[in-house]
C-alpha cells in the first residue's frame, strides 16, 4: 500500500511522472492529479485526472531513480553499475563503500542488495541531495557521509570509487578492505584508469580492466539497426584483495 509522503511512478500513454503521494495538486497537460488520493492505493492502481486521463500507480525501483530523480551530475549509468555488481558479486550479506555519492543513483542500486551501505561524498551540497533521494527511496540500510572517503574507517566487503582516482583512494580502499573483498573503479578517462590499475597491481590479485560499451538497437519502417548514440561511457577496474600470502 502507498504511503502518506512516498514517491510513486505514474504511468500513463505516453507519459510519465515521479511524483510525491500526500496533500495538493499534480499539473499535467492531461489535467490535475490529487496526490491525496494516491496514499491508501496499492501499486498497479489507477488514478484519472480531472479530464478522466487514467495512469496507473507504480511504486518506483532504482531504474526509475536514475531517470527522475533530482540530479546534481551526470550518474553513473545503468548498465555501468551493473557491471560493479556483477563483478564483485555483491549480495545481501555485504557491507559497501561507495565514494563520490553524487546524486546517489549508484547508492540506490546498492542498497537494494546489500546489507548495509556507506556512501561518502565530499562536496556537502551534493551530499543533502542525495539523502533527499535515498530517503524518498525508503533505504533505511544507506547512510550518506558528507566527507572524504581517505577519512573512512571499518572493513568493507565491496569498495566502489566514482570520483577522480589517487594513488591514495586505490591504497585506502586496500586497506579498508576485507580479505578477499573486492575494489571497483569507475573511470571516464584512461588517465585515471591507468592511476587505478598502476596502484592496484602492486597490491591486489585478479585486477582486470573493462570498457563500458553498450550499443541499442532501434528499428524503424526501414529496418533494424544499432543505435547511433554513443555507446562508450568509461571504465571500470576490478580488484580482489588477496585471500593467500602475498
Amino acid at each position: 500500500m502507498i504511503e502518506d509522503g512516498e514517491e510513486v511512478l505514474l504511468v500513463g500513454k505516453k507519459r510519465e511522472y515521479f511524483v510525491k503521494a500526500g496533500e495538493g495538486q499534480f499539473s499535467t497537460d492531461r489535467g490535475m492529479i490529487d496526490l491525496g488520493a494516491l496514499a491508501g492505493m496499492s501499486p498497479g492502481d489507477e488514478i484519472r485526472t480531472h479530464l478522466d486521463v487514467p495512469f496507473v500507480v507504480l511504486r518506483p525501483r532504482p531504474t526509475d531513480f536514475f531517470v527522475h530523480a533530482k540530479r546534481s551530475g551526470a550518474p553513473m549509468l545503468p548498465k555501468d553499475i551493473g557491471i560493479v555488481i556483477a563483478y564483485t558479486g555483491m549480495n545481501r550479506s555485504d557491507v559497501v563503500l561507495d565514494a563520490g555519492t553524487g546524486s546517489g543513483v549508484a547508492a540506490i542500486y546498492f542498497g537494494n542488495i546489500a546489507r548495509e551501505v556507506k556512501t561518502y561524498e565530499v562536496r556537502p551540497e551534493f551530499a543533502r541531495l542525495a539523502a533527499r533521494n535515498i530517503r524518498d527511496a525508503r533505504l533505511d540500510n544507506v547512510e550518506v557521509i558528507a566527507a572524504d572517503m581517505l577519512e573512512a574507517t571499518g572493513e568493507f566487503d565491496v569498495v566502489h570509487l566514482d570520483l577522480t582516482i589517487t594513488p591514495a583512494h586505490v591504497e585506502h580502499a586496500y586497506s579498508l578492505l576485507r580479505p578477499g573483498g573486492y575494489l571497483a573503479c569507475y573511470t571516464p578517462f584512461l588517465e585515471h584508469t591507468f592511476v587505478t590499475l598502476d596502484t592496484a597491481g602492486p597490491l591486489f590479485r585478479d585486477v582486470h580492466c573493462y570498457e563500458c560499451m553498450e550499443r541499442e538497437l532501434t528499428r524503424s519502417s526501414r529496418g533494424t539497426r544499432p543505435s547511433t548514440r554513443v555507446a562508450h561511457s568509461g571504465y571500470i577496474t576490478i580488484a580482489r584483495k588477496s585471500t593467500t600470502p602475498d
